[in-house]
């Protein structure tokens, strides 16, 4: 019988391999191998005398934190499904995450109660009693630390199968509603251990995890370490102070960093004083979510010095579908790489399932041990996605004479700003039901700052300024979501196939180059 020990089995063993070796820190705790197992077994046995089973699902809407780690290894060990929310989102965003997910409890820190007390009444199949706080205690909410007290810390006697249902994570789709991405237990163990070859990873490495935990980025890169005995600092997402990640960075003799290009902007562009901090210990950096210049790579690798940089390319959906190594960064510029270890020969399709050729453009398709299962609840969106057992998440790419890829295009027009992804129709939806927009688009163009920034082209039914399009976002959609520039144009000057279909990419060369002027 082949054996594949989960995260939550490997922290079992970890436990006993790396005795003293500090698992989880973060600006005031510090728990060993042996520790972190006592407190997740802990929580395992208060999460399951709630009444929760195998296979029930649990939301968490938490900050970046020692508590949503331990939630994602107690969900490893009690077979548990796990359903990470982004921590940014409003309200009814969130309402339509648990009650699509079939939630039955949520675990919420303080700071954003008031989003979930916003809809609470309408989140019907969470009991009055699985309502869970992490931090200053409220009405309504079992103290987090309550649900460990007088728990047992021995192994909870469940059976976990690499097939089973591990994580629920939702991300954009084609209407505008995320869409749950159904992951196991086996599709994360093949990413650790592809993770771990491809970029020459060992239990030596320190991590500092500063993406969102609610992502797959995160759950892919961060406990990679935990999974080989590694070590893992947390910061908060919500407070990326590059004085203070430098300091963390001397401090805690950090190994490795996962980043988006705006975070590296933010490094580069620190106070003097703040660059005067020992950064010698990085020894990898991973950059994802959007292309890197050559410029940001060479000042990137001029600051950290030594260090080797990586970039890749996948999706919640594929895991790591491509990578680009440190000895092609100079000489691949705007490249993605090519098939990361364990990833068949990727397949570059034109609309009729045809091969393209070197150079040409085809929708992307690649098939690995990490897939997704399904899409929760939506067969028909999971037939369309799969080519007899290859996958796309819809991008449009092209290869060149040395078997490396480029992304052209996003084929469903999503826009990254920040790292975080914005679906066009949501925003477009939101903006269209205000009764003085005829019609809209939203694009993404270039940001110094956030890689792209979201923009509102509309054609104005009556009189209406740019500030009072904005404002009618800020109750249905989450910040980043929000346009940051609104174009007003003519509907003759809407571009469009000969079906009406709205050319995103005609406003994005139309209007890339002047909207800062």
């Amino acid at each position: 019988m082949t054996c594949w020990l989960n995260l939550g089995d490997v922290l079992r063993v970890n436990a006993k391999k790396f005795p003293n070796t500090v698992a989880l820190k973060d600006r005031e705790r510090s728990f060993t191998y042996p520790a972190v197992n006592k407190r997740v077994n802990r929580l395992c046995h208060g999460l399951l005398a709630m009444g929760l089973e195998k296979g029930d699902k649990v939301a968490v809407l938490l900050e970046n934190s020692i508590e949503i780690i331990e939630m994602y290894l107690a969900t490893a060990k009690t077979g548990i499904v796990i359903v990470p929310i982004n921590f940014r989102l409003v309200g009814n965003e969130v309402e339509y995450i648990v009650n699509n997910s079939d939630a039955k409890a949520i675990v919420v820190h303080d700071v954003f109660t008031d989003t979930v007390e916003s809809v609470r009444s309408r989140l019907t199949n969470i009991s009055a009693g699985r309502f869970v706080v992490v931090g200053d205690a409220r009405d309504g909410y079992q103290p987090y630390d309550a649900l460990m007290a007088g728990a047992p810390d021995r192994e909870p006697e469940m059976e976990v199968h690499p097939e089973d249902t591990w994580i629920l994570i939702y991300t954009s789709g084609t209407t505008g509603k995320p869409k749950g991405v159904v992951r196991s237990h086996a599709s994360h163990i093949a990413f650790y251990l592809i993770n771990a070859i491809d970029f020459g990873f060992n239990e030596h490495d320190v991590c500092l995890n500063v993406m969102p935990l609610c992502h797959i980025n995160s759950t892919f890169f961060t406990f990679t370490f935990l999974y080989i005995g590694g070590s893992v600092v947390v910061h908060p997402a919500m407070s990326f102070r590059t004085e203070e990640i430098l300091e963390i960075i001397e401090r805690e003799e950090i190994t490795f960093i996962s980043l988006i290009p705006t975070h590296y902007n933010m490094i580069l562009n620190a106070p003097e004083d703040a660059k005067q901090r020992d950064v010698s210990s990085i020894r990898k950096l991973l950059c994802s979510s959007a292309p890197v210049r050559r410029g940001m790579k060479l000042a990137i690798m001029d600051f950290f010095r030594g260090v080797e940089l990586y970039e890749g390319y996948g999706s919640t959906e594929a895991g790591i579908v491509t990578v680009l190594k440190p000895e092609d960064q100079l000489n691949k510029l705007g490249s993605i790489g090519y098939e990361s270890l364990g990833t068949d020969f990727i397949k570059l399709l034109d609309g009729d399932g045809n091969e393209v050729p070197v150079g040409e453009v085809g929708e992307i398709y690649s098939r690995s041990p990490m897939l997704l299962d399904e899409y929760y609840k939506l067969p028909e969106k999971t037939a369309e996605s799969f080519r007899e057992g290859w996958f796309s998440a819809g991008d449009l790419g092209r290869k060149d004479e040395d078997g490396f890829f480029y992304i052209v295009d996003r084929k469903d027009n999503m826009i990254i700003t920040g790292g975080e992804h914005v679906h066009p129709s949501e925003v477009e939806e939101t903006i269209g039901s205000h009764e003085c927009v005829y019609d809209c688009a939203v694009i993404g163009l270039p940001d110094d700052k956030w890689g792209e920034k979201v923009v509102a082209v509309v054609v104005q039914r009556d009189d209406v300024d740019d500030h009072t399009i904005i404002e009618c976002c800020r109750e249905q959609l989450a910040g980043y979501k929000r346009p940051k520039k609104v174009i007003f144009i003519k509907d003759d000057e809407m571009p469009r196939t000969a079906t009406g279909k709205i050319l995103h990419r005609k406003l994005r060369e139309k209007y890339g180059e002047i909207t800062d002027k």
